[in-house]
Protein backbone atom coordinates (compact mmCIF):
# COMPACT_ATOMS: atom_id res chain seq x y z
CA UNK A 1 0.00 0.00 0.00
CA UNK A 2 1.77 3.60 -0.85
CA UNK A 3 0.89 6.07 2.12
CA UNK A 4 -0.66 9.21 1.19
CA UNK A 5 1.59 12.20 -0.34
CA UNK A 6 0.09 14.59 3.03
CA UNK A 7 1.44 11.50 5.51
CA UNK A 8 5.14 11.42 3.25
CA UNK A 9 5.82 14.74 3.75
CA UNK A 10 5.52 14.78 6.80
CA UNK A 11 7.61 12.33 7.81
CA UNK A 12 9.97 14.22 5.18
CA UNK A 13 10.35 16.90 7.05
CA UNK A 14 10.68 15.62 10.07
CA UNK A 15 13.79 13.28 9.15
CA UNK A 16 15.11 16.32 7.17
CA UNK A 17 14.90 18.46 10.37
CA UNK A 18 16.13 15.64 12.98
CA UNK A 19 18.82 14.66 10.62
CA UNK A 20 17.94 10.64 10.73
CA UNK A 21 18.37 7.97 8.16
CA UNK A 22 14.65 6.88 6.40
CA UNK A 23 15.24 3.83 8.54
CA UNK A 24 12.02 1.54 9.28
CA UNK A 25 12.19 3.06 13.72
CA UNK A 26 13.16 6.11 12.23
CA UNK A 27 10.56 6.24 10.52
CA UNK A 28 7.85 5.16 13.20
CA UNK A 29 9.16 7.42 15.44
CA UNK A 30 8.51 10.11 13.13
CA UNK A 31 4.97 8.50 12.87
CA UNK A 32 4.32 8.10 16.56
CA UNK A 33 5.78 12.53 16.65
CA UNK A 34 2.74 13.41 14.33
CA UNK A 35 0.32 11.62 16.05
CA UNK A 36 -0.13 8.28 13.21
CA UNK A 37 -0.44 5.32 14.60
CA UNK A 38 -0.01 2.66 11.82
CA UNK A 39 1.24 -1.17 11.44
CA UNK A 40 4.04 -3.12 10.59
CA UNK A 41 3.50 -3.31 7.00
CA UNK A 42 2.59 0.56 6.29
CA UNK A 43 5.54 1.83 8.38
CA UNK A 44 7.30 -0.45 6.31
CA UNK A 45 5.95 0.90 3.30
CA UNK A 46 6.17 4.04 4.14
CA UNK A 47 10.03 3.65 4.98
CA UNK A 48 10.64 2.05 1.82
CA UNK A 49 8.73 4.92 -0.53
CA UNK A 50 11.19 7.43 1.53
CA UNK A 51 14.56 5.50 0.82
CA UNK A 52 13.99 5.11 -2.59
CA UNK A 53 13.15 8.80 -3.08
CA UNK A 54 15.88 9.88 -0.67
CA UNK A 55 18.56 7.70 -1.72
CA UNK A 56 17.26 5.65 -4.48
CA UNK A 57 15.39 6.64 -8.04
CA UNK A 58 12.13 7.42 -6.27
CA UNK A 59 9.05 6.13 -8.56
CA UNK A 60 11.26 5.24 -11.42
CA UNK A 61 12.96 2.85 -9.47
CA UNK A 62 11.01 -0.44 -9.81
CA UNK A 63 11.75 0.26 -13.33
CA UNK A 64 14.87 0.43 -13.29
CA UNK A 65 14.94 -2.95 -11.47
CA UNK A 66 13.22 -4.33 -14.39
CA UNK A 67 15.63 -6.03 -16.24
CA UNK A 68 13.81 -5.97 -19.34
CA UNK A 69 14.04 -1.99 -19.55
CA UNK A 70 16.84 -0.48 -21.42
CA UNK A 71 15.64 3.80 -21.42
CA UNK A 72 13.19 5.08 -19.21
CA UNK A 73 11.87 8.22 -19.99
CA UNK A 74 10.44 11.49 -17.91
CA UNK A 75 8.50 14.19 -20.20
CA UNK A 76 5.92 15.09 -17.85
CA UNK A 77 4.85 14.45 -13.91
CA UNK A 78 2.50 11.75 -15.34
CA UNK A 79 4.47 11.05 -18.29
CA UNK A 80 6.89 8.04 -17.55
CA UNK A 81 7.89 5.75 -20.69
CA UNK A 82 9.85 3.15 -20.73
CA UNK A 83 11.24 0.93 -24.16
CA UNK A 84 11.53 -2.46 -23.54
CA UNK A 85 13.19 -3.07 -26.82
CA UNK A 86 9.99 -2.89 -28.84
CA UNK A 87 9.92 0.75 -29.31
CA UNK A 88 8.33 3.14 -26.18
CA UNK A 89 5.41 2.52 -23.62
CA UNK A 90 3.99 5.07 -21.68
CA UNK A 91 4.24 3.63 -17.76
CA UNK A 92 0.80 4.08 -15.24
CA UNK A 93 3.73 5.79 -12.91
CA UNK A 94 3.74 9.52 -12.07
CA UNK A 95 5.44 12.25 -9.77
CA UNK A 96 3.14 14.29 -7.35
CA UNK A 97 3.92 17.12 -9.11
CA UNK A 98 6.80 18.68 -11.45
CA UNK A 99 8.67 20.04 -8.55
CA UNK A 100 9.20 15.89 -7.76
CA UNK A 101 10.44 15.68 -10.97
CA UNK A 102 13.26 18.49 -10.56
CA UNK A 103 14.47 16.89 -7.16
CA UNK A 104 14.91 13.53 -8.29
CA UNK A 105 16.99 14.71 -11.02
CA UNK A 106 19.18 16.96 -9.09
CA UNK A 107 19.43 14.34 -6.98
CA UNK A 108 20.93 11.83 -9.20
CA UNK A 109 23.07 14.51 -11.07
CA UNK A 110 24.82 15.49 -7.32
CA UNK A 111 24.96 11.15 -7.08
CA UNK A 112 27.13 11.45 -10.00
CA UNK A 113 29.44 14.29 -9.42
CA UNK A 114 27.72 16.72 -11.55
CA UNK A 115 26.11 20.47 -11.02
CA UNK A 116 22.50 20.81 -12.13
CA UNK A 117 20.77 24.18 -11.54
CA UNK A 118 19.25 27.40 -12.94
CA UNK A 119 22.89 27.91 -13.71
CA UNK A 120 24.11 25.25 -15.31
CA UNK A 121 20.23 23.29 -16.57
CA UNK A 122 21.52 20.65 -18.23
CA UNK A 123 23.52 17.25 -16.76
CA UNK A 124 25.10 14.32 -18.66
CA UNK A 125 26.66 11.41 -16.46
CA UNK A 126 26.84 8.41 -15.60
CA UNK A 127 25.32 7.12 -12.40
CA UNK A 128 27.45 5.00 -9.70
CA UNK A 129 25.72 1.90 -11.18
CA UNK A 130 26.70 2.37 -14.64
CA UNK A 131 23.13 3.99 -15.67
CA UNK A 132 23.35 7.03 -18.39
CA UNK A 133 21.72 9.97 -17.10
CA UNK A 134 20.51 13.02 -19.01
CA UNK A 135 18.43 15.78 -17.72
CA UNK A 136 17.59 19.48 -18.63
CA UNK A 137 15.63 21.48 -16.03
CA UNK A 138 12.87 24.52 -17.02
CA UNK A 139 12.77 26.73 -18.68
CA UNK A 140 15.35 25.02 -21.16
CA UNK A 141 12.31 22.04 -20.76
CA UNK A 142 9.03 23.73 -21.33
CA UNK A 143 6.94 22.84 -18.54
CA UNK A 144 9.07 20.06 -16.69
CA UNK A 145 12.33 18.67 -15.95
CA UNK A 146 12.96 16.19 -18.68
CA UNK A 147 14.97 13.18 -17.51
CA UNK A 148 16.54 10.26 -19.18
CA UNK A 149 17.97 7.45 -17.87
CA UNK A 150 19.76 4.36 -19.88
CA UNK A 151 20.41 1.28 -18.39
CA UNK A 152 23.65 -0.37 -18.78
CA UNK A 153 22.97 -4.53 -17.86
CA UNK A 154 25.85 -5.57 -15.81
CA UNK A 155 26.82 -7.99 -18.57
CA UNK A 156 27.21 -7.93 -21.71
CA UNK A 157 24.74 -9.63 -24.44
CA UNK A 158 26.20 -12.52 -25.93
CA UNK A 159 26.62 -12.94 -29.82
CA UNK A 160 24.71 -15.56 -29.85
CA UNK A 161 21.93 -13.78 -27.62
CA UNK A 162 21.98 -11.10 -30.31
CA UNK A 163 20.72 -14.18 -33.18
CA UNK A 164 18.46 -15.34 -31.00
CA UNK A 165 16.81 -11.29 -30.33
CA UNK A 166 16.84 -10.88 -33.72
CA UNK A 167 19.95 -8.36 -34.03
CA UNK A 168 22.06 -10.63 -35.97
CA UNK A 169 20.69 -12.77 -38.64
CA UNK A 170 20.87 -17.08 -38.00
CA UNK A 171 24.47 -17.40 -39.64
CA UNK A 172 25.12 -13.68 -39.82
CA UNK A 173 27.38 -14.49 -36.34
CA UNK A 174 30.30 -16.39 -38.29
CA UNK A 175 30.97 -13.80 -40.20
CA UNK A 176 31.13 -11.39 -36.86
CA UNK A 177 33.53 -13.60 -35.46
CA UNK A 178 35.99 -13.76 -38.58
CA UNK A 179 35.50 -9.95 -38.54
CA UNK A 180 37.11 -10.05 -34.94
CA UNK A 181 39.48 -13.57 -35.86
CA UNK A 182 40.97 -11.17 -38.89
CA UNK A 183 41.72 -8.44 -36.67
CA UNK A 184 39.82 -6.48 -39.29
CA UNK A 185 39.03 -2.38 -38.05
CA UNK A 186 35.53 -1.47 -38.14
CA UNK A 187 33.04 0.93 -37.11
CA UNK A 188 29.46 0.31 -35.66
CA UNK A 189 27.34 3.36 -36.98
CA UNK A 190 23.31 3.71 -36.61
CA UNK A 191 21.05 6.13 -35.04
CA UNK A 192 20.38 6.76 -31.43
CA UNK A 193 19.25 3.24 -29.76
CA UNK A 194 19.99 1.61 -32.56
CA UNK A 195 22.08 -0.69 -30.33
CA UNK A 196 25.68 0.08 -31.04
CA UNK A 197 27.20 -0.67 -28.24
CA UNK A 198 25.41 -3.33 -27.27
CA UNK A 199 26.74 -4.96 -30.55
CA UNK A 200 30.33 -3.61 -29.67
CA UNK A 201 30.21 -5.03 -26.34
CA UNK A 202 29.31 -8.68 -27.85
CA UNK A 203 31.83 -8.27 -30.54
CA UNK A 204 34.59 -7.42 -28.15
CA UNK A 205 34.03 -10.06 -26.10
CA UNK A 206 35.23 -12.67 -28.60
CA UNK A 207 38.15 -11.07 -28.83
CA UNK A 208 40.45 -13.76 -27.52
CA UNK A 209 41.84 -13.90 -23.61
CA UNK A 210 45.64 -12.65 -24.38
CA UNK A 211 44.83 -9.28 -25.84
CA UNK A 212 44.87 -6.06 -24.31
CA UNK A 213 41.57 -4.08 -24.72
CA UNK A 214 41.91 -0.27 -24.16
CA UNK A 215 38.40 1.47 -24.30
CA UNK A 216 37.94 5.66 -24.54
CA UNK A 217 34.33 6.61 -24.07
CA UNK A 218 32.48 9.85 -23.03
CA UNK A 219 30.87 7.65 -21.07
CA UNK A 220 31.43 4.03 -19.59
CA UNK A 221 28.82 2.26 -20.84
CA UNK A 222 30.93 -1.10 -23.08
CA UNK A 223 30.64 -3.44 -21.04
CA UNK A 224 32.77 -6.52 -22.66
CA UNK A 225 33.14 -9.77 -21.11
CA UNK A 226 36.52 -10.29 -21.36
CA UNK A 227 39.55 -10.42 -18.77
CA UNK A 228 42.09 -7.76 -20.07
CA UNK A 229 40.01 -4.47 -20.13
CA UNK A 230 41.52 -1.44 -19.54
CA UNK A 231 38.47 1.95 -19.34
CA UNK A 232 39.09 5.62 -19.68
CA UNK A 233 36.54 7.90 -19.34
CA UNK A 234 36.66 11.96 -20.16
CA UNK A 235 36.02 14.08 -17.04
CA UNK A 236 34.25 17.90 -17.97
CA UNK A 237 35.68 20.74 -16.59
CA UNK A 238 34.88 21.52 -12.26
CA UNK A 239 33.35 25.02 -11.77
CA UNK A 240 36.72 27.16 -11.87
CA UNK A 241 36.86 25.35 -15.46
CA UNK A 242 39.63 23.53 -14.69
CA UNK A 243 40.60 19.47 -15.08
CA UNK A 244 39.13 18.72 -18.29
CA UNK A 245 39.81 15.50 -20.09
CA UNK A 246 38.62 14.86 -23.79
CA UNK A 247 37.66 11.95 -25.79
CA UNK A 248 41.17 13.28 -27.55
CA UNK A 249 43.15 13.44 -24.85
CA UNK A 250 42.04 9.71 -23.72
CA UNK A 251 43.07 8.52 -27.24
CA UNK A 252 46.26 9.80 -27.08
CA UNK A 253 46.84 8.44 -23.57
CA UNK A 254 45.48 5.03 -24.93
CA UNK A 255 47.86 4.55 -27.18
CA UNK A 256 50.78 4.60 -24.85
CA UNK A 257 49.81 1.68 -22.80
CA UNK A 258 50.32 -0.69 -25.50
CA UNK A 259 46.76 -1.68 -26.57
CA UNK A 260 46.06 -4.61 -28.66
CA UNK A 261 43.06 -3.54 -29.62
CA UNK A 262 42.23 0.65 -29.26
CA UNK A 263 38.33 1.24 -29.15
CA UNK A 264 37.06 4.62 -28.99
CA UNK A 265 33.46 4.40 -27.67
CA UNK A 266 31.57 6.93 -29.82
CA UNK A 267 33.58 8.79 -33.12
CA UNK A 268 32.14 12.36 -32.51
CA UNK A 269 34.73 14.81 -32.46
CA UNK A 270 38.29 15.46 -32.91
CA UNK A 271 39.50 12.16 -31.69
CA UNK A 272 39.03 11.11 -35.28
CA UNK A 273 42.25 12.55 -36.24
CA UNK A 274 44.22 10.31 -33.31
CA UNK A 275 42.07 6.98 -34.01
CA UNK A 276 43.00 6.96 -37.57
CA UNK A 277 46.72 7.56 -37.23
CA UNK A 278 46.26 5.05 -34.60
CA UNK A 279 44.72 2.01 -37.24
CA UNK A 280 47.30 3.47 -39.65
CA UNK A 281 50.46 2.99 -37.64
CA UNK A 282 50.15 -1.27 -36.44
CA UNK A 283 47.41 -0.82 -33.93
CA UNK A 284 45.03 -3.43 -35.95
CA UNK A 285 41.51 -4.29 -34.79
CA UNK A 286 40.39 -1.34 -33.92
CA UNK A 287 36.51 -0.18 -33.51
CA UNK A 288 34.04 2.21 -32.50
CA UNK A 289 30.78 3.38 -32.83
CA UNK A 290 29.56 6.63 -34.80
CA UNK A 291 26.37 8.10 -35.39
CA UNK A 292 25.07 8.24 -39.11
CA UNK A 293 22.19 7.31 -40.71
CA UNK A 294 23.19 4.72 -43.20
CA UNK A 295 26.53 2.64 -44.24
CA UNK A 296 27.26 5.15 -46.95
CA UNK A 297 27.12 8.52 -44.82
CA UNK A 298 30.00 6.76 -43.02
CA UNK A 299 32.82 8.21 -44.78
CA UNK A 300 31.09 11.80 -45.35
CA UNK A 301 30.49 12.42 -41.35
CA UNK A 302 34.21 10.51 -40.64
CA UNK A 303 35.37 14.12 -43.01
CA UNK A 304 33.23 16.06 -41.03
CA UNK A 305 34.56 15.14 -37.95
CA UNK A 306 38.14 15.48 -39.31
CA UNK A 307 38.27 18.64 -41.27
CA UNK A 308 36.64 20.05 -37.95
CA UNK A 309 39.69 19.28 -36.29
CA UNK A 310 41.30 20.54 -39.40
CA UNK A 311 42.72 17.58 -41.14
CA UNK A 312 42.23 18.30 -44.84
CA UNK A 313 39.61 16.37 -46.93
CA UNK A 314 42.30 14.57 -49.06
CA UNK A 315 44.81 13.55 -46.16
CA UNK A 316 41.13 12.42 -43.97
CA UNK A 317 40.44 10.32 -47.26
CA UNK A 318 43.83 8.46 -47.62
CA UNK A 319 44.01 7.75 -43.81
CA UNK A 320 40.35 6.00 -44.19
CA UNK A 321 41.09 4.14 -46.43
CA UNK A 322 44.24 2.43 -45.25
CA UNK A 323 42.59 2.11 -41.52
CA UNK A 324 39.34 1.06 -41.77
CA UNK A 325 37.74 -1.87 -43.70
CA UNK A 326 34.54 -2.55 -42.71
CA UNK A 327 31.15 -0.87 -41.37
CA UNK A 328 28.52 -2.42 -39.32
CA UNK A 329 25.38 -0.35 -39.74
CA UNK A 330 21.94 -0.90 -36.94
CA UNK A 331 18.59 0.12 -37.39
CA UNK A 332 15.52 0.67 -35.34
CA UNK A 333 12.27 -0.83 -37.19
CA UNK A 334 9.01 0.80 -36.68
CA UNK A 335 8.31 -2.24 -34.30
CA UNK A 336 11.42 -1.12 -32.28
CA UNK A 337 13.62 -3.68 -33.27
CA UNK A 338 16.98 -3.52 -33.41
CA UNK A 339 19.27 -4.88 -36.30
CA UNK A 340 22.49 -5.41 -38.47
CA UNK A 341 20.60 -3.80 -41.30
CA UNK A 342 23.78 -3.66 -43.66
CA UNK A 343 27.94 -4.76 -43.97
CA UNK A 344 29.69 -2.54 -46.16
CA UNK A 345 33.43 -2.80 -47.09
CA UNK A 346 35.66 0.40 -47.88
CA UNK A 347 36.74 1.54 -51.16
CA UNK A 348 38.82 4.23 -53.24
CA UNK A 349 36.71 5.77 -56.24
CA UNK A 350 39.09 7.25 -59.19
CA UNK A 351 38.92 10.97 -57.52
CA UNK A 352 40.56 9.42 -54.42
CA UNK A 353 38.20 10.09 -52.30
CA UNK A 354 36.64 6.86 -50.18
CA UNK A 355 33.03 5.14 -50.10
CA UNK A 356 31.86 2.41 -49.24
CA UNK A 357 30.33 -0.75 -50.59
CA UNK A 358 27.11 -2.73 -49.40
CA UNK A 359 28.48 -6.73 -49.21
CA UNK A 360 25.71 -8.10 -46.90
CA UNK A 361 21.92 -6.53 -46.90
CA UNK A 362 19.77 -7.96 -44.45
CA UNK A 363 16.61 -8.92 -47.13
CA UNK A 364 13.40 -10.34 -46.20
CA UNK A 365 14.55 -13.22 -44.10
CA UNK A 366 18.39 -13.42 -43.92
CA UNK A 367 21.65 -11.54 -45.15
CA UNK A 368 21.67 -11.38 -48.75
CA UNK A 369 25.47 -10.89 -50.65
CA UNK A 370 25.62 -7.53 -52.34
CA UNK A 371 28.34 -6.29 -54.78
CA UNK A 372 31.42 -6.02 -52.19
CA UNK A 373 31.28 -9.30 -50.67
CA UNK A 374 34.04 -11.16 -52.76
CA UNK A 375 36.42 -8.64 -51.22
CA UNK A 376 34.34 -8.83 -47.50
CA UNK A 377 35.11 -12.55 -47.92
CA UNK A 378 38.76 -12.12 -49.28
CA UNK A 379 39.48 -9.78 -46.32
CA UNK A 380 37.90 -12.71 -43.10
CA UNK A 381 39.51 -15.09 -44.94
CA UNK A 382 42.54 -13.74 -45.54
CA UNK A 383 43.10 -12.80 -41.78
CA UNK A 384 42.21 -16.35 -40.51
CA UNK A 385 44.74 -19.29 -39.99
CA UNK A 386 44.73 -22.29 -38.64
CA UNK A 387 41.68 -25.02 -38.57
CA UNK A 388 39.06 -22.41 -37.50
CA UNK A 389 40.37 -20.56 -41.22
CA UNK A 390 39.87 -23.23 -43.02
CA UNK A 391 36.54 -23.83 -42.11
CA UNK A 392 35.38 -20.35 -42.36
CA UNK A 393 37.20 -20.76 -46.00
CA UNK A 394 34.83 -23.65 -46.46
CA UNK A 395 32.05 -21.89 -45.21
CA UNK A 396 32.96 -18.54 -47.12
CA UNK A 397 33.17 -21.34 -50.30
CA UNK A 398 29.26 -22.46 -49.66
CA UNK A 399 28.66 -18.08 -49.14
CA UNK A 400 29.71 -17.60 -52.78
CA UNK A 401 27.55 -20.44 -54.34
CA UNK A 402 24.01 -20.42 -55.55
CA UNK A 403 22.22 -21.39 -52.47
CA UNK A 404 24.62 -19.07 -49.48
CA UNK A 405 23.82 -21.72 -47.23
CA UNK A 406 27.00 -21.33 -45.40
CA UNK A 407 26.03 -17.39 -44.58
CA UNK A 408 22.66 -18.70 -42.72
CA UNK A 409 20.05 -21.20 -42.09
CA UNK A 410 16.59 -20.71 -40.82
CA UNK A 411 14.49 -17.68 -40.53
CA UNK A 412 17.08 -14.15 -39.46
CA UNK A 413 14.14 -12.03 -39.22
CA UNK A 414 14.27 -9.04 -36.98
Amino acid sequence: MSASPGLLDGVRQWLVESGAEPTPARVAQALREQGRVLGDAEVLGTAEQLRSELVGSGPLEPLLADPSVTDVLVSAPDRVWVDRGGGLELTGVAFPDAAAVRRLAQRLAAVAGRRLDDARPWADARLPDGTRLHAVLPPVAVGCTCLSLRVVRPRAFTLGELVAAGTVPPGGDRVLRALIEARLSFLVSGGTGSGKTTLLSALLGLVGPGERIVLAEDSAELRPDHPHVVRLETRPANQEGAGLVTLQDLVRQALRIRPDRLVVGEVRGPEVVHLLAALNTGHEGGSGTVHANAAADVPARLEALGTAAGLDRAALHSQLAAALSVVLHLVRDRAGRRRIAEVHVLERDPSGLVRTVPALRWGAQEFERERGWERLRGLLRGGMSGGEGQGMRGEGHGMSGGEGHGMSGGVGHG
